[in-house]
């Protein structure tokens, strides 16, 4: 997803039953594990009467309408990224997914113009289930790699944000083997930020991966009835910050 908004874990992921990472599931826990295997099954059944495409996370709360507004300094140049929750909806495995646009721009030209896909369970986590994801070089979209939908040639949604996270959960962001496989761990709900947007305490950090770039980590912060505040990369001077939140 365009600058991993929102954005995106192997586990017991939130509000679904696994057994080690792979199994069946059904929404009537939200424990969640440290994965033991980035290669083991992982087969989420997905039930759409549980789901909803209003999404009031504290952590991740998309209100169609709102577009969120980050800017920083990352090692290739100053990002500008909007991520926009738009009014619409996509179905996918049954599911109806609101839709979010994000763009992203590297010193004034466009380099991402995405489209991501998101529900709510019925215990309050909110899954990822999918991108249409392009990316540009001089007003050329040169690739589309990241792209994925759940249920198309065996990509998985998964967790983007847990319902009650808890420092040392461990979770599976989104799945399609060899082209997006994020993971997540929570760090801590206590952190202070101080963005452009505000001064917040008690916000959630969380450390993102993937095993297809295991050197690259991003640690991500959220606040509550805001959401996605801050991005870091560790051993990067990149810093992007919430500027400024909108809604028509």
């Amino acid at each position: 997803m365009a600058r991993r908004f929102a954005l995106m874990f192997l586990s017991i992921v939130t509000g679904f039953l696994l057994t080690g990472c792979g199994g069946a599931v059904s929404p009537t826990t939200a424990q969640t594990q440290q994965p033991s295997s980035t290669n083991e099954t992982y087969t989420p059944n997905i039930d759409p009467s549980k789901f909803t495409s209003k999404i009031d996370n504290p952590h991740f709360p998309l209100t169609p309408g709102t577009t969120y507004i980050y800017e920083g300094p990352t090692d290739e140049g100053t990002e500008h990224n909007e991520v926009t929750v738009t009014h619409d909806t996509k179905t996918i495995l049954g599911v109806d997914c609101v839709v979010v646009h994000d763009t992203v721009s590297r010193d004034g030209e466009l380099i991402e113009d995405t489209l991501d896909w998101y529900a709510q369970d019925s215990d309050g986590n909110v899954w990822y289930f999918g991108e249409d994801s392009k990316s540009y070089e001089n007003g050329q979209v040169v690739s589309t790699e990241g792209s994925w939908e759940a249920g198309v040639d065996g990509a998985q949604p998964g967790i983007i944000m847990e319902a009650h996270p808890q420092a040392g959960d461990s979770y599976r962001q989104e799945y399609y083997a060899g082209h997006a496989e994020d993971m997540a761990d929570v760090l801590s709900l206590s952190e202070s930020v101080s963005v452009p947007y505000g001064d917040f305490t008690q916000t959630l950090k969380t450390k993102d991966w993937t095993p297809l770039e295991p050197t690259v980590i991003e640690n991500k912060y959220y606040a509550k009835g805001v959401g996605f505040v801050l991005e870091t990369m560790e051993g990067s001077s990149e810093r992007i910050e919430l500027i400024d939140v909108r809604k028509d």
